[in-house]
């Protein structure tokens, strides 16, 4: 059985360019503003595993080199997958904040601003997750 790729810090920077290229341009749209204002707790919910369900594929049924059992772990869960989802929420959220997209896209109380910053978060992530599983694969 052939050797899986071990997991290193370059591969988290490589996720980082991926899920930043592909988070930025549905953060700074006002649709997806929108859309999350609308949406249930159950819709983000289903937007999040969603991304994890993508993650989870791109990595390891995608690409035949790589076998999660044989990973590196934090708590059960394989490293490189956990940076993946790290990195793919996390530059939707930051991007978001840097670009003051919630106060310049919701109105509203602070709690308000804040639910509707994670649901924008989900539906974001669902593109950067592509990104950043595509960059570390590729790259």
């Amino acid at each position: 059985m052939p050797r899986a790729p071990k997991y290193a810090f370059a591969d988290t920077a490589q996720q980082v360019v991926g899920g930043f290229l592909l988070a930025g341009p549905f953060v700074v749209t006002e649709e997806v503003w929108t859309l999350a204002s609308n949406m249930g707790w159950t819709n983000t919910l289903v937007t999040t595993a969603i991304v994890f369900a993508i993650g989870y594929g791109a990595l390891y049924e995608a690409d035949d080199d790589r076998d999660p059992d044989r990973e590196a772990e934090v708590g059960g869960v394989p490293l490189r997958f956990l940076s993946l989802m790290v990195v793919s929420f996390g530059s939707v959220l930051v991007l978001g904040l840097a670009f003051t997209a919630p106060t310049t896209f919701v109105d509203g109380p602070p709690e308000t601003v804040a639910t509707v910053t994670l649901k924008a978060t989900s539906v974001g992530a669902i593109f950067s997750v592509v990104g950043a599983a595509t960059a570390d694969s590729v790259f």
